[in-house]
């Protein structure tokens, strides 16, 4: 402990949060042990897995190389954010329905990387495969999907039911159904 802390406001899945908290606490530390927010997980704490990925002011970042310090004031959502148990977000349902998951470990960072991704191809963000960059409508093909995805991994291998379920939401979303 540097004896110091900052204080740190996070609207968390709704909830208006106020930390103290010392300035080299990551979002995922401040998530899991601060404020006991469990659907985050921790993987390789290296940024390199995704397991952490939460939606922060629209963005998805991994929260484990993200001071919290940084974020100050930003509104974060994280899985258990985007639906509940009684009634789950579009792409948890899509996750659900295409058994897109195995043994879960990876799937709250899946989802919040897939909500974020949409997002981005909706405003247009190209990706290292998009065909031309300069268009700007992104055509969701099943390469540009798990390009888009490439952050997260998931050790079970259910890949293939993964860009399905993304698929099902994007095709949905487009045609308005949603």
């Amino acid at each position: 402990m540097t004896g110091q802390e900052v204080s740190v406001r996070l609207t968390v899945d709704g909830t208006d949060r106020q930390l103290d908290l010392d300035p080299r606490v990551t979002v995922l530390d401040a998530l899991r042990d601060e404020l006991g927010v469990t659907s985050v997980k921790k993987g390789c704490d290296h940024g390199q897995c995704g397991a952490c990925t939460v939606i922060a002011d629209g963005r998805r970042i991994v929260s484990c190389l993200a001071l919290a310090a940084s974020y100050d004031g930003a509104e974060v959502t994280t899985a258990a954010g985007l639906g509940t148990t009684d009634r789950l977000g579009p792409m948890q349902q899509a996750f659900a329905d295409r058994d897109a998951l195995q043994c879960g470990y990876c799937t709250p960072g899946q989802i919040c990387s897939a909500v974020a991704m949409l997002e981005e191809a909706r405003a247009g963000m190209p990706s290292h495969v998009s065909p031309d960059v300069a268009v700007a409508e992104v055509d969701l093909t099943d390469a540009e999907v798990r390009e888009r995805m490439s952050g997260n991994l998931c050790r079970c291998g259910a890949y293939v039911n993964i860009v399905a379920a993304i698929q099902d939401v994007a095709h949905t979303k487009e045609d308005g159904a949603a």
